[in-house]
């Protein structure tokens, strides 16, 4: 596939059990929810009042409506697998579900499936962790599976993973003050289908105890994005191989090195299109285009199609850029490939609009 061919990275960022979300119905653990309480006859589960505790590893198919929380306790070696089947979680002071501790968890969505989980607008916390999500996972968090997830967040984010979070599959629906997808060493999408509107960013990936960390990688899906601040933001590297992206955004793209090799992405943005900044020491801000097709509409003022803090690279795709400020950059550019079309007219080199207005330094000619 695109991301195998470009990047090399499709493998190394998703596991065959990332990518497969299946389950043996025969094997599971079955947790029914019931309103205010649940049933279970397995000894790694308790139920205290509106909270039901998972302390073991294996397979557990939910089903049914709580007003409570989900809890994953298990040891750091262990890996659990929610299987959500048509649920309803609504928590009002707290999260739906909570990843305390495990190797990994996987939340799969299964076939067929329309799965709701709220948060009420408030979090209180219930130990050293300020749990600010209706899914907030200490560990690996991955999701998969073909059904459908809705997820309400008026006080915090959609999903928050403190380590990596993977989705491989399903549909999204994630309306969040906050952030709407949270990864702080790293986000992975393989496919899926994401509607997501966030008063902060789209995704987010950020390690402020690490600048190392904070990547994101995008193998393909299908995202509309709305947000107050960035559609995607990752503090090192962004790379996108596929995909398809209407973004609504103040920033659509930002990372320090921003690396777009595939896919279909419109940006209507109220600050800069796509921005390469300094979030992180690990490498020079760049924007690299080698493929795809980027069609980028700006808001008045100073505002820039594509700002980098340092160095432009095109190698191939199409940008298409409307606004009075096409190209920004501080750095080197490279033209080697591609087509660039500013305001509706193709251009044979790329021009550096500096300060949002007229034509600063001269843009380095293809050839």
């Amino acid at each position: 596939m695109a991301a195998e061919e470009t990047t090399g990275a499709y493998d190394a960022a998703f596991s065959k059990r990332d990518l497969s979300g299946e389950y043996d119905a025969s094997e599971t653990i079955a947790i029914i929810l019931n309103g205010n309480s649940a049933n279970c006859d397995s000894e790694g589960v308790t139920v205290a009042g509106s909270t039901v505790t998972i302390t073991a590893a294996g397979t557990y198919l939910l089903s049914g409506t709580l007003d409570g929380t989900i809890i994953v306790d298990a040891t750091n070696e262990d890996k659990v697998q929610l299987v959500l089947d048509s649920v309803t979680i609504r928590s009002d002071t707290f999260a739906a579900i909570y990843v305390k501790q495990a190797d990994k968890v996987f939340i799969t969505l299964a076939n067929g499936a329309v799965n709701t989980l709220s948060n009420g607008g408030a979090f209180t916390q219930i130990d050293d962790n300020n749990v600010d999500a209706a899914i907030f996972s200490k560990d690996d968090l991955t999701l998969n599976g073909t059904g459908t997830l809705k997820i309400s967040s008026p006080a915090g984010h959609g999903i928050v993973s403190k380590d990596e979070l993977t989705i491989t599959d399903g549909s999204y629906e994630i309306s969040a003050s906050k952030h709407a997808l949270s990864g702080k060493d790293s986000i992975a999408i393989a496919d899926g289908t994401f509607t997501l509107t966030s008063g902060k960013d789209g995704l987010h990936s950020e390690n402020s105890d690490d600048e190392t960390y904070g990547s994101i990688y995008i193998a393909g899906g299908t995202f509309t994005i709305s947000s107050a601040d960035d559609g995607i933001h990752a503090n090192t590297l962004l790379t996108i191989d596929g995909g398809t992206f209407d973004i609504t955004a103040a920033e659509g793209l930002e990372a320090t090195y921003i690396q777009i090799n595939g896919g279909d992405t419109n940006i209507a943005a109220s600050d800069d299109g796509i921005n390469a900044a300094r979030k992180s020491s690990v490498s020079i801000p760049t924007v690299e285009f080698n493929g795809g097709t980027v069609t980028i509409t700006m808001g008045a003022g100073d505002t820039d199609g594509v700002d980098s803090n340092g160095n432009l690279i095109i190698n191939g795709g199409a940008i298409n850029v409307t606004g009075r400020s096409a190209f920004d950059y501080d750095g080197a550019a490279q033209y080697n490939g591609g087509t660039i079309i500013v305001n509706g007219q193709q251009v044979s080199s790329i021009p550096n609009q500096m300060m949002g207005g007229g034509f600063g330094k001269g843009g380095r000619n293809r050839g």
